[in-house]
């Protein structure tokens, strides 16, 4: 990651959205007192945020977890932003990490959660700058609660007794786009597919490898691939890791 006090040759366009404006005016100015980024606009709900999105094309959105349209709106609304514009990076700001929101804030397509209960502004502007730059942001903690998740799904089954695939090539292609974090209706739009015809499609994944919800479909997506780099942001500044996947 390039260091904090190092200036950057184009300023990081940025994108903040929360319920209370005076908060998001707060976080707002202060990364405009840094050259590294460009505040594109403030906003306090989701139709705001994805008209902001589309008009100004930020790099990075900071999203708090609860917007005007109601407590966790922001969170929910993850994966319907990760669609429409996958290659801009999401960081989710929550009062304080829970684990339930976490794991669904990774889930959802965010690549940071920033709690700013836990953590000074400066480190705000270092998961910024590290998200950007294409790494994961989260506390060991937060890491853990992920972690803890992914343990707590059943083992799921890649193959039958002959070793032949379980999937078919579009039940893979499915997967794959509830790995992206991806809704059924948008998954639908994107394979041409009725809605209906993908809730059938789910049912036999779900079927086919034993498993019940989301999250495991999540892991099984996980073991195909092959590694993740991640960033911890703890007391230290972020150090990157690997995690082997497959």
């Amino acid at each position: 990651m390039r260091p904090f006090n190092q200036p950057q040759l184009k300023p990081v366009r940025v994108a903040v959205a929360d319920a209370n404006l005076m908060a998001c005016g707060l976080v707002a100015a202060g990364l405009k007192r840094h050259s590294h980024f460009e505040v594109v606009g403030c906003v306090a709900s989701v139709d705001e945020l994805l008209r902001l999105i589309n008009d100004t094309a930020p790099e990075v959105a900071l999203i708090s977890s609860t917007l005007r349209d109601g407590i966790l709106s922001g969170l929910s609304a993850l994966p319907e932003i990760h669609s429409k514009y996958p290659e801009m990076r999401l960081v989710l700001l929550i009062d304080r990490s829970e684990p339930e929101v976490v794991v669904q804030a990774f889930r959802g397509g965010a690549r940071g959660v920033f709690a700013r209960s836990e953590s000074h502004f400066e480190r705000l502007c270092k998961c910024v700058l590290c998200v950007h730059q294409g790494q994961i942001w989260a506390k060991t903690q937060q890491l853990e609660f992920i972690i803890d998740a992914l343990a707590q799904a059943s083992p799921v089954r890649v193959v039958d007794a002959n070793g032949a695939n379980l999937l078919t090539k579009r039940e893979e292609d499915l997967v794959r786009l509830v790995a992206d974090g991806l809704g059924n209706r948008d998954i639908a739009q994107r394979l041409n597919l009725s809605e209906n015809t993908v809730k059938n499609y789910m049912f036999h994944i779900f079927n086919k490898l034993g498993i019940s919800n989301r999250v495991e479909l999540v892991l099984y997506a996980q073991s195909q691939s092959k590694c993740a780099r991640m960033s911890v942001a703890d007391d230290k500044p972020p150090t990157t890791m690997d995690l082997a996947k497959g």
